[in-house]
């Protein structure tokens, strides 16, 4: 299936010399998954909510200064393939051309509405990530935004004084509330609202109830709720408890799984490809089948490495963090480090990864063994 019919001509548009200011109001107003930045009518870029939320970049700026590049897709392309492009791009949105003009946009909504009758066969338990951040009530914005930042994500469940799970704050409740204030306020009182609203607990600007799913939930039923309350993730709880968070399952999780192949090497995806410096996506699958291999029960289905540029950097070379993630039949395994350069900080995901792959081995062996030595005691 190619994307033909799926891109869409309608799309919010501002040209490069806009104020900021009208921008953010725009992403409050209409809430899209991105605006296309033109200049004299020619395609410049995109501006994403995730960047207005990272940006410290006045109100009186220009659009044209927040602009970043988004990778850019034919009407004619695989949608399997158009997928892996959003996802590795780390956008939600990407811009779509006909005979080199832009024609208009394809989104990760628009991706999944029309593959929605073809999730039933995936579970929630298949594509889930595991490995969840959460904050307490009483975590101030302020520490939000860091933790948005520092792992590039996008939603945080947040627990109450029992650990259990009472809300989801995301970096659209935060833009909401910020541009709100903001809008009250005249200029010279901006700097003291800004302070006030990142010292407010989470607790004022969360979302409440939150919307889960049961690891058993099949793929489809949960996306066609995502798609149908314009939500971007669910929080994963067990299936005899609604408050534990297991997990969390995104819209980007699903659109990896329709990346998954079938082809002789390993199927691996990079998030953020363009930080890759001194190493390329072959020897990254080269190394995690290399690990792989050493346990040869467990057989790899989809790897997932991504990568974050933090603002530190050591002689030009910026601080990289590195998540690796493996789906397996024995269960998923991850790995995740930091260092300078995305190699470095590749390795040292890697080291982790192993001891972590090890410990998995170890557990499985226990269970086994444990399993056996019962049915020994049964037969007795």
């Amino acid at each position: 299936m190619d994307i033909a019919d799926i891109a869409t001509r309608e799309f919010v548009e501002v040209d490069a010399n806009k104020r900021l200011g009208k921008v953010r109001s725009i992403f409050e107003r209409e809430n899209p998954k991105g605006i296309i930045v033109t200049e004299d009518d020619d395609y410049t870029g995109v501006i994403t909510q995730k960047q207005l939320v990272q940006s410290h970049v006045e109100d009186n700026a220009k659009a044209g200064a927040m602009t970043r590049s988004a990778p850019k897709v034919e009407r004619t392309d695989d949608v399997r393939e158009v997928a892996r492009v959003l996802v590795e791009g780390g956008v939600k949105l990407a811009p779509v051309f006909e005979a080199g003009e832009l024609w208009g946009i394809v989104t990760e909504d628009d991706i999944l509405d029309a593959v929605l009758d073809n999730l039933d066969a995936l579970s929630v338990d298949d594509i889930y990530t595991r490995d969840v951040i959460t904050v307490s009530e009483d975590t101030n914005v302020g520490q939000v935004v860091n933790l948005l930042r520092k792992h590039g994500i996008s939603r945080l469940p947040v627990l109450g004084d029992d650990d259990g799970l009472t809300g989801m704050v995301t970096r659209h409740d935060i833009v909401d509330v910020v541009v709100r204030d903001m809008n009250k306020t005249t200029r010279g009182d901006r700097s003291g609202e800004i302070e006030r609203v990142l010292d407010m607990p989470v607790y004022d600007v969360m979302s409440s109830p939150v919307e889960t799913a049961k690891l058993g939930d099949s793929v489809e039923d949960a996306v066609a709720r995502m798609l149908e309350n314009d939500f971007a993730g669910l929080v994963v709880t067990p299936e005899d408890d609604d408050t534990h968070v297991a997990g969390i399952l995104t819209k980007t999780d699903v659109l990896r799984a329709l990346t998954y192949t079938e082809e002789e090497h390993m199927d691996v995806q990079i998030t953020n490809i363009k930080l890759l410096d001194t190493i390329s996506r072959a020897d990254i699958r080269s190394d995690i089948e290399t690990v792989a291999d050493k346990y040869g029960a467990m057989q790899v289905q989809h790897a997932h490495v991504r990568f974050h540029e933090h603002k530190e950097k050591l002689r030009g070379t910026p601080l990289i963090q590195c998540q690796i993630r493996l789906r397996t039949n024995k269960g998923q395994a991850a790995g995740s480090g930091e260092g300078y350069g995305a190699e470095t900080a590749f390795n040292v995901a890697l080291d982790k990864l192993e001891r972590n792959v090890l410990e998995l081995k170890g557990v499985q062996a226990d269970e086994e063994y444990r399993g056996q030595l019962l049915r020994k005691l049964g037969e007795l």
